[in-house]
Parts: C-alpha cells; structure tokens; sequence
C-alpha cells in the first residue's frame, strides 16, 4: 500500500530523490585495473573492451532499483564483475581483496560480493515494459511535466505580484515622508 503511493508522498512533500550514475566509478576503477595489471599492451587493450563493456552493463543496472540502494561504487563494481566473467582480463577476486586491504574498512570482501551479488539480482530480474506499459508510463511523465510547468508559471506569477506590490510600497513610502 505504502510503495504504491510512495512517489505521490514524495512529491506532495517536495521530497526529490537523487541518484549518483556510477559512470565516473567505473573509469576510476578501470584506471585503477591499469595501474594494478601494470602498462602492458595486450591487457590496456583489454581494459578498454572491459571498460565498454562495462558501460553497457550500467546502463542496464540503472533500469532497475539498485540505484536507489547502493552506492555508485558498488555499481560500478558490479558493472565490471559482469563485465570482466566475460572477458576475463583480470583476477576480480583478487582485485576486490586488494581495494579492501588499502581502505581501512569494517567490511570485508564477503559483505562487498554479497552486494555485488545482490547488484546482478536486480539486473536478472529486470523485465522490460510492455509497449502498454510504457505508453502508460508515457502518459504519467507527460502529466507530471505538466504540473511541474503549471507550478512554475504560478511561481512566476507569485513573484511578479509581489515585485508589484514590493514597486507601489516603496512609491507610497516617500510621498508618506514629504
């Protein structure tokens, strides 16, 4: 009952929900796999693809929630565990071991793959809407783009009457003191 109302809560509130892409993640860590694998040729080469690939791989876990409840650096950890199963550019146990060892970190790398895994969930569970779905969803963004331009223009409104009245107090306020 709650979740289906859940947005209308938010919005009657003026509550926003902002969520993080974890892109930049994903290139931090790529350049950090470089420094990790050393500057060789064939395995840059390979980074890049892992780096592609990876960037598909976020697009598809940001269709899902899991932006909404981990980090983008679990994300982007996930992304490129996807990513790296298939391309097998590096030993990703043994990368994960070494980001923990240099944090000094309560977590340890079971808790991380456990989110990791629970990030590749979200992503099997995905369906993607029906074409009824999405003009319904259609529908819904066009009303909710509507009452935001309405609340702006009234906003606009507020604000010119009070620049008026703010002009005609301040014209009335000398003739007061002649």
């Amino acid at each position: 009952m709650i979740l289906n109302n859940e947005m209308i809560i938010y919005q009657s509130l003026d509550f926003d929900l902002i969520v993080y892409a974890p892109y930049r993640s994903v290139q931090g860590f790529i350049n950090d796999m470089e420094e990790f694998c050393g500057s060789v040729d064939d395995q840059l080469q390979g980074l890049t693809n892992l780096h592609e690939s990876a960037k598909m791989d976020v697009d598809k876990i940001m269709l899902t929630d899991a932006p909404l409840l981990f980090p983008p650096g679990q994300l982007a950890l996930a992304a490129l565990r996807s990513s790296n199963g298939v391309h097998k550019i590096i030993d990703f146990e043994r990368y994960l071991t070494r980001i923990l060892s240099r944090q000094n970190t309560e977590h340890t790398s079971s808790e991380l793959i456990e989110s990791l895994n629970a990030i590749d969930s979200w992503v099997r569970k995905y369906k993607f809407p029906s074409e009824k779905d999405l003009k319904h969803i259609n529908r819904k963004l066009k009303s909710c783009w509507g009452l935001s331009s309405h609340d702006d223009s009234k906003k606009r409104e507020k604000k010119s009457k009070h620049k008026l009245k703010k002009n005609s107090n301040e014209q009335t306020l000398p003739s007061l003191n002649e």
